[in-house]
């Protein structure tokens, strides 16, 4: 008899992640372009046949490691890539902690922080953020953690977190320390750079936000040569297919895509955010391509009658110090006016 039981002790708790029903609805719920598919990407797709399916792709994805430090002026040993930020993440806790190992994060952040963790039988402590959305330097230093993740822009509220707080964290420790700059694009004031000045120092990426490529799956991280070389003995081999690397090295050509992108984001967002204020939502500042929002109305009527009315958006208001909060991607400026009429619709 299969139960749960027979799982793996730390993960008999997990439930299934995030999975709605998407059946042709206006997606405002993953934070994905909505400007669509990558053009360059697109183009490299167009013809495969040069591509020999046969044979596996490079067992450690050199072409886009290449690529990737000529983009940023590193070394390609400075470089690991994976499916998705999510297994660059996956790596970094199989590589860096042990099973009773503690792993200190914001609390609210992203949850995959929490579920790694547990996965691989660490001990999570999150940290709760201040009033405003800001670390908590002294608390996220206080306990004897194995690795500390910090997502900035942080997800799901949005804001990034004061520089001076993460150089402060990242000098003050002695184990690896993560930025997650998964919407980095949209904020622009990355700590890649810095990762030859600090050895401890490790930023991940991801293609799947900006970069329109979330179907692709493809991640990266920026650090120290030392730890990339621990991180891709830990790496599984040919987990980044031919396919997708193709796709990443050509949409990295291809720069007037992000700055399009960024600017859409940087225009439409004030809007979104004065919409839902003139209908009492109270907005959060976001230095990403999302809005958290505390809906004047119950969350979860709320977010049921936008999917009633085709529109998908992300409910966090279960969640402790999000209380009533919702996420919203922003959209084209069609896009928003839909979206602010059925809330309009919803809250009248």
């Amino acid at each position: 008899m299969m139960d749960r039981s027979l799982m793996r002790e730390s993960a008999r708790h997990f439930k299934p992640y995030y999975s709605p029903d998407a059946d042709g609805a206006l997606r405002l719920d993953t934070n994905t372009n909505v400007l669509g598919p990558n053009p360059a990407a697109a183009a490299a797709l167009a013809d495969l046949s040069c591509l020999d399916f046969n044979q596996y792709p490079d067992t450690y994805s050199r072409p886009l490691r290449r690529k990737l430090a000529g983009f940023h002026g590193l070394s390609e040993d400075n470089f690991v890539t994976g499916s998705g930020s999510d297994e660059i993440i996956d790596i970094l806790f199989k590589t860096f902690t042990d099973k009773g190992d503690v792993a200190v994060m914001p609390h609210p952040s992203y949850s995959i922080y929490e579920y790694f963790s547990e996965l691989h039988g660490g001990v999570p402590v999150k940290v709760d953020l201040d009033d405003g959305f800001q670390l908590d330097v002294e608390g996220m230093l206080a306990p004897d953690a194995a690795i500390i993740m910090i997502p900035s822009p942080n997800n799901p509220t949005g804001n990034s977190f004061r520089r001076e707080d993460l150089i402060s964290i990242i000098e003050r420790s002695d184990r690896p320390v993560v930025i997650d700059e998964a919407y980095g694009e949209y904020h622009g004031d990355s700590f890649i750079p810095l990762v030859e000045e600090y050895d401890n120092l490790i930023v991940t990426r991801t293609f799947s936000k900006a970069y329109a490529m979330a179907g692709l799956r493809v991640g990266y991280c920026a650090c120290s040569a030392a730890a990339a070389e621990m991180m891709t003995c830990i790496r599984i081999p040919y987990s980044l297919n031919m396919v997708s690397e193709r796709a990443a090295v050509a949409a990295l050509e291809d720069q007037d895509f992000i700055t399009r992108t960024v600017e859409m984001t940087e225009k439409n967002r004030p809007m979104l955010a004065k919409g839902l204020e003139g209908m009492g939502f109270r907005c959060f500042p976001s230095d990403a391509n999302f809005i958290l929002a505390r809906s004047p109305v119950d969350h979860r009527g709320l977010v049921d009658g936008l999917k009633e009315r085709g529109i998908l958006v992300r409910d966090f208001g279960h969640r402790r110090l999000l209380e009533g909060c919702v996420r919203f991607t922003v959209g084209t400026e069609e896009m928003n006016q839909r979206l602010l009429r059925a809330c309009r619709e919803l809250i009248g």
